[in-house]
């Protein structure tokens, strides 16, 4: 049986899918000291692409693009079973 068969039953099932551009760690101290028109440094280069997660898990990647107006995000990538 193909893997679309098996879990035909559940194509109505609706997911919660995140776009996470990146992550960082900061002091509360510096939390507190933001304002309007500042920056937060993060790791991953300009241009890089997004992960996207479901269920906290990243399930694939893609690119930041612009769709009517809307930001959306193209998939570039599928993560690779374990």
């Amino acid at each position: 049986m193909a893997a679309a068969q098996e879990i035909e039953g559940f194509s109505d099932l609706q997911l919660k899918i995140e776009a996470q551009l990146d992550c960082t760690f900061m002091t509360l101290r510096e939390l507190l000291n933001l304002a309007p028109d500042s920056t937060v440094k993060l790791s991953r280069p300009a241009g890089d692409n997004i992960d996207l997660l479901i269920g906290g898990s990243v399930v694939c990647s893609g690119e930041i693009v612009i769709v009517n107006e809307a930001i959306g995000v193209r998939i570039t990538d599928f993560r690779e079973e374990d």
